[in-house]
């Protein structure tokens, strides 16, 4: 049996009705990352003594009576900017590739709390900075369905093990899109929640007020069971919201009709692609025969999106990396002459071209005498795009855009020209510079065998609502997907 294909449910029905244990299940899952990984490249580190042996834990709590937890046995892997009591986080960077961090993020106990069985840590752009996981220190990870195709990134590595069934669920962070752009190119759902519904204690920071943790899976039940066990206050984030989180899979399910979902055609039209195009309205179409209520509306500063989110998430992404100097943790250069130089060089051999690149865009924006024209202006036109949402919500329940204006790119296409592959987050870093939650929906294949989607934004804690329509797609979009590549 392949238990690398089971459902959360599906496992957790075994686990109950003894047809299996969970150390079999975690041990399916290990051989499929062995036989798939030299192709793939989707973790930096798989942690199988650890989990075999949390695997086996688990079934001797089980036979002496203990309850079945939500995620009692299911394999998970965590992207590796997520930090791992005793297991090695690295950042996809040279400055943290030997780091083991003295605790874990809030997000990672809380799977275990849950049952769950960490399986590794993925490969990711280096601290988050970047769109096709091309800017790993470890190397590329490589899209499941086409070997010389970017996975999306920053979070590659985690959508490429649940697309590659070498994990049924995984998690990354989404600071610009990093975890729906992955989705999107891999086949698979990738939930960017509200900022503030997922604790941020312990997640590397890139940019601390756009930075958010989100969850990767194969179906919306699953995905609705993830979002449930991580979501909630934590007092070691002061950015954490104290709300009770909603009860996300009683909701899936609901009827559609009434729902009003906007679309900014005027937008999407632009720069997309026709077979993205196609798959937007071909979901829009399905939409209306579930019931939904398609309107057109406007978003009128949301072109200026990306030069905003450039300047904030590299200034905010100057201040945070300058903790990495070579005198308290990671990596610090053998060849120095004084402290200055062994600051200068640690950060010149540690860090990648592209994380220098955002440092110095920072640097420079944050500096006396642009200050005022730069970070300021951004922010200020940061206001009106959230006034822009708050406008569109008062009209419509959801709203309906691409993920990407391409399906999956081939690997090193891009790589010399930043702007370019900066542009493939048009349509993402709006959700972050507002704070909304917004999630990322299979909608196809493309005529090459690619994944095609679509996104689904919502209004600040409305994720329940986003899971439900998610739900519907994907009853009424089901098709038979491609084969893997491996």
């Amino acid at each position: 049996m392949e238990y690398c294909r089971l459902s959360i449910a599906e496992i957790q029905d075994g686990v109950r009705q003894k047809q299996f244990s969970c150390r079999e299940v975690v041990e399916d899952h290990l051989k499929r990352i062995e036989i798939a990984e030299p192709k793939l490249q989707a973790f930096v580190t798989v942690a199988a003594e650890l989990a075999l042996t949390r695997a086996s834990s688990l079934d001797r709590d089980l036979a002496a009576g203990g309850p079945l937890r939500p995620l009692t046995g299911v394999p998970v892997a965590i992207k590796d900017n997520i930090c791992t009591q005793g297991i090695k986080t690295t950042c996809g960077s040279r400055i943290l590739q030997n780091y083991i961090p003295p605790y874990s993020a809030t997000v990672v106990e809380r799977l275990e709390s849950a049952g769950a069985v960490i399986v590794g840590k993925t490969n990711c752009d280096e601290f988050g900075m970047g769109s096709s996981t091309e800017n790993s220190a470890f190397g590329p990870s490589r899209n499941p369905f086409a070997l010389d195709r970017v996975p999306g990134g920053s979070s590659g590595g985690s959508a490429v093990a649940v697309a590659a069934y070498e994990s049924v669920g995984a998690f990354g962070s989404d600071t610009g899109g990093s975890v729906r752009t992955p989705a999107a190119f891999c086949g698979v759902l990738g939930l960017k929640p509200t900022y503030g519904r997922v604790s941020r204690y312990g997640l590397v920071a890139f940019s601390s007020s756009l930075d958010t943790i989100g969850p990767f899976a194969r179906n919306v039940e699953d995905l609705a069971v993830l979002l449930q066990v991580i979501a909630g206050h934590d007092p070691l984030d002061m950015t954490s919201h104290r709300g009770t989180p909603d009860s996300y899979q009683s909701g899936i399910g609901a009827s559609l009709r009434g729902h009003r979902i906007g679309v900014p055609f005027t937008l999407v039209e632009q720069g997309v692609e026709a077979e993205i195009l196609q798959a937007l309205r071909r979901t829009t179409e399905i939409l209306k025969q579930l019931g939904c209520e398609i309107e057109e509306i406007a978003l009128p500063h949301s072109g200026s999106a990306i030069d905003t989110y450039y300047l904030i998430a590299p200034c905010e992404a100057s201040s945070n990396l300058a903790r990495y100097d070579g005198v308290k943790y990671g990596y610090r250069t053998r060849r120095f002459s004084d402290l200055t130089d062994m600051y200068r060089r640690t950060r010149a051999e540690g860090f990648g071209p592209e994380v220098k690149r955002r440092i110095m865009l920072g640097t420079f924006a944050l500096s006396s005498g642009y200050y005022d024209a730069y970070f300021l202006k951004a922010s200020k036109v940061r206001t009106l795009l959230i006034r822009d949402f708050q406008n569109a919500f008062s009209q419509v329940d959801s709203i309906l855009i691409p993920v990407a204006p391409t399906p999956a790119f081939k690997i090193g296409e891009k790589m010399s020209d930043p702007l370019a592959m900066y542009l493939t987050d048009i349509f993402t870093v709006p959700a972050n510079l507002s704070g909304i939650p917004a999630l990322s929906i299979p909608a196809g294949y493309s005529r090459n065998g690619l994944p095609l989607a679509v996104q689904l934004l919502g209004n600040h804690f409305q994720e329940r609502r986003l899971l439900n329509v998610a739900y519907h797609l994907r009853q009424a979009l089901a098709v038979n997907p491609p084969p893997l590549a491996v």
